[in-house]
């Protein structure tokens, strides 16, 4: 056949081949048709138009072909959906005779993905010659015995092409003396015989040469021939017999080797060597069955050589020619038909497909994780399988046309669980049953479902008054369950201003370590707490977040020296107290009334008399301040005694202020206009006491119910907003600094005692006026945020 006739050929296939890939869905999967030797790049069809993806979406659906073997000889073109052909397709190579030849793959798309089968059918083109095996075959005819009619068989022609570029046509050259017959076997194969038509004299024609020509059924058709050579013998009359022309016989794929399947039995009526019988294959019997099956030229039966395989092939044919020692050798021949019974020797096949190895976490019920195929090679009940998978509350395999799909039954959770090991069991139904199991490991991405929580529900910090800044006050830490940038963490603090001032005046947080420190010295008469919240956020999307309350207490340090209330020193003005030259021992004269802004320890005060003439005269009480006489004044006494009082805290180190007081001691004390009968004021008319005291007590029981009204209303606010811990409540390490930094004021009011007349009545009465306006001062500064 010349070269223009086989172009013309693989075009018509082509055309054909095209044709058919207008099938489009068929029984929910792709069929395309292309005949075999197409050049790359001949396009198949057009997968993502049958599948209904738009050209728009082609590139986000990213079609490609499974992981089957088959897939190399084909591709996807990625700009239009085309499945076009990358490599050679050598139809004899893939599926040998058989009459139809399908590959089976599968299109695999993402977002979402989907599994889809696709059917290609491999079209066969008349690319291969009809060939035998023998140039020439050699028959031995016996002269005069061999009557008109008589068959003999002749070799049978191989073609790799199938269907009707197969051999479908045998011609014999013309010739006076034999004739050709042909018939088809049962699997469809044409064999010829040669038929003697006239009966044979060697002494005539001792050779008889024939040509034998098979056709194939191409256009136009292709040729092989083989020479017949036909050699007339002497008399060998009878040709073995078998008892049965066709022999029935059924096997179990699992015998073992080197097993009896039949005893061959052929008798002959000839004596001697015309008589004695060799078995042997003829050349119908396929190599397969040669390769599997053997006769024993001993004992004349057949036995197994190799294992058998339902799978591989459930039927072999089996010709069998038993050939006489005489001169010609004469043929009888029969057909042994081996059907092979399928056991359960095949373990189902699991394939698992999906593109993606992980799923986010907050992947909604039903999800779909891959695509599950199960395939069992046995037949019948053996073949027939049932898929489970391992008890888990989170998956479950859910029935499709053809194949199963993973998808998730329950919500998934990273925190608890990052990694899922989900075991599949396939299962046959034969006896005993047959499984086979994979593993599948399935990771877990995490979106940001946990918010940062802090380690405590509040931070406490203490700093000495007088800081240096930039100084460490306290750190604030947070965890986050998820991870990557959902639990990258960063700290802020929510306020922008505290006391009319921008936040970062007074502290700093590290965004990254949530370490705060001071910005500037903290004074402790000017606040006491100072209370903030820091915020803790993750970077993921969206962000979220935690707030925290930070209290930074400040301690008192010794910083503040006492300040004398009275008597008050105004410039060079030194106060003057006149007593009765008649004052007993014990005798009040003056009270020295003095504070502290510091608190504790610091502000307690101790009065001491440091500088006096006369110091067996006058003492002072070192508590309460109070000046009295030691002893009866006497006419030798001195009428003017200069007193030096100082008044020192116990802070560390200790600080002292002094003040002065003239004594003056008269013989008569003038009743119009006591020269200092008042410690506070010089007023001329004696102040209502009583209305004083009221003022005082209603002023301070004022400012002590607003403070506390505050402090309740704060408390009650941030436990409902952030589970503050600080307020009155069993919290003992937030209420003790709260109570031990509340502003101390310590009074020399011990002692007070109310004298009546000129020399005590209204000086004691000033002198508990002055404590209790110095305590409504000291609680009306204090500012408890």
């Amino acid at each position: 056949m010349d070269n223009q006739s086989l172009v013309k050929a693989w075009k018509w296939q082509v055309a054909f081949s095209l044709f058919l890939c207008s099938w489009g869905w068929v029984s929910g999967q792709l069929r395309y048709s292309i005949a075999e030797e197409s050049y790359p790049g001949t396009v198949v069809g057009n997968v993502a138009q049958d599948l209904g993806v738009n050209l728009a979406d082609i590139s986000r659906r990213r079609l490609s072909l499974g992981s089957d073997g088959s897939s190399r000889l084909f591709s996807i073109e990625q700009k239009n959906g085309a499945l076009v052909v990358s490599e050679r397709i050598d139809r004899e190579s893939l599926c040998g005779s058989s009459l139809s030849c399908f590959l089976h793959l599968e299109v695999v798309a993402e977002n979402p993905l989907e599994l889809h089968s696709l059917e290609i059918e491999i079209l066969d083109i008349n690319d291969n010659l009809p060939l035998f095996i023998s140039l020439n075959q050699l028959i031995n005819v016996t002269e005069l015995l061999s009557s008109p009619g008589v068959r003999f068989q002749l070799e049978t022609a191989k073609d790799l092409d199938v269907g009707k570029n197969g051999i479908n046509e045998y011609k014999l050259n013309p010739n006076l003396y034999f004739s050709l017959l042909t018939k088809h076997r049962m699997d469809g194969t044409l064999i010829a015989e040669l038929v003697l038509e006239k009966s044979l004299d060697r002494e005539e024609k001792a050779e008889h040469k024939l040509i034998l020509t098979a056709l194939d059924g191409g256009d136009p058709p292709r040729s092989g021939t083989t020479q017949i050579t036909v050699n007339v013998l002497d008399i060998n009359d009878n040709a073995p017999v078998f008892d049965l022309s066709h022999y029935k016989i059924s096997v179990l794929e699992n015998i073992p080797l080197n097993s009896i399947i039949i005893h061959l039995n052929a008798t002959d009526l000839d004596d001697g060597s015309n008589g004695e019988i060799l078995y042997s294959f003829d050349h119908h019997t396929l190599h397969s069955a040669k390769r599997i099956f053997k006769i024993n030229s001993k004992t004349n039966e057949i036995v197994t050589i190799d294992t058998l395989d339902f799978e591989e092939s459930g039927f072999y044919e089996l010709y069998i020619k038993a050939t006489d020692k005489g001169s010609p050798k004469l043929e009888g021949h029969c057909v042994i038909q081996v059907e092979v019974k399928d056991i359960n020797d095949n373990i189902p096949e699991i394939i698992f497909t999906s593109k993606a190895n992980e799923v986010p976490e907050n992947s909604p019920i039903g999800t779909v994780l891959g695509f599950i195929t199960v395939k069992d090679k046995d037949s019948g009940k053996n073949g027939e399988i049932t898929l489970n998978v391992s008890p888990n509350s989170h998956f479950k395999i859910q029935p499709m046309s053809q194949r199963y799909a993973l998808v998730t039954s329950g919500h998934l959770d990273r925190e608890k669980l990052s990694q899922y090991t989900i075991k599949l069991t396939a299962s046959d139904l034969g006896s005993p049953s047959l499984s086979s199991q994979i593993t599948i490991s399935l990771n877990i991405s995490d979106v940001n479902d946990n918010p940062p929580a802090f380690l405590h529900n509040v931070y406490n910090a203490f700093i000495a008054e007088n800081n240096e800044a930039g100084r460490l006050l306290c750190s604030v830490s947070a965890t986050d369950p998820d991870e990557g940038s959902n639990a990258n963490l960063i700290y802020s603090i929510n306020e922008r201003h505290i006391h009319g001032s921008p936040v970062s005046s007074f502290v700093y947080i590290n965004s990254n370590t949530g370490n705060i420190y001071a910005q500037r010295s903290f004074n402790y008469e000017q606040f006491q707490v100072l209370q903030i919240t820091a915020r803790v956020e993750d970077s993921g999307s969206p962000k979220l977040s935690s707030n925290v309350s930070v209290f930074i207490f400040v301690l008192d340090t010794n910083d503040n020296s006492p300040t004398i209330l009275y008597p008050e020193n105004i410039g060079e003005t030194v106060l003057e107290e006149s007593i009765p030259r008649s004052a007993a021992a014990g005798y009040l004269v003056s009270k020295v009334s003095a504070v502290d802004v510091d608190s504790g320890h610091n502000a307690w005060l101790l009065y001491s008399l440091v500088q006096s003439a006369s110091p067996a005269l006058f003492q002072i009480s070192e508590y309460s301040g109070e000046v009295r006489t030691l002893r009866g004044l006497h006419e030798t006494d001195n009428t003017e005694h200069r007193l030096v009082i100082s008044v020192s805290d116990h802070g560390e180190p200790s600080m002292t202020t002094t003040t002065t007081i003239i004594v003056n001691i008269l013989d008569t004390v003038s009743q119009e206009s006591p020269k200092s009968q008042n410690f506070l004021t010089n007023a001329k008319s004696t102040p209502d006491l009583t209305l004083y005291l009221i003022v005082s007590l209603v002023a301070i029981s004022a400012v002590f119910l607003v403070t506390f009204t505050i402090l309740l209303v704060r408390c009650l606010r941030k436990n409902y907003d952030s589970g503050c811990e600080f307020c009155f409540t069993d919290k003992s390490l937030s209420s003790t600094y709260m109570d031990q930094y509340k502003p101390t004021l310590y009074l020399n009011t011990w002692n007070i005692k109310i004298y009546g007349g000129a020399d005590g009545s209204t000086r004691s009465s000033r002198v508990l006026l002055s404590c209790l306006f110095s305590t409504y001062y000291r609680y009306s500064k204090f500012n408890f945020e």
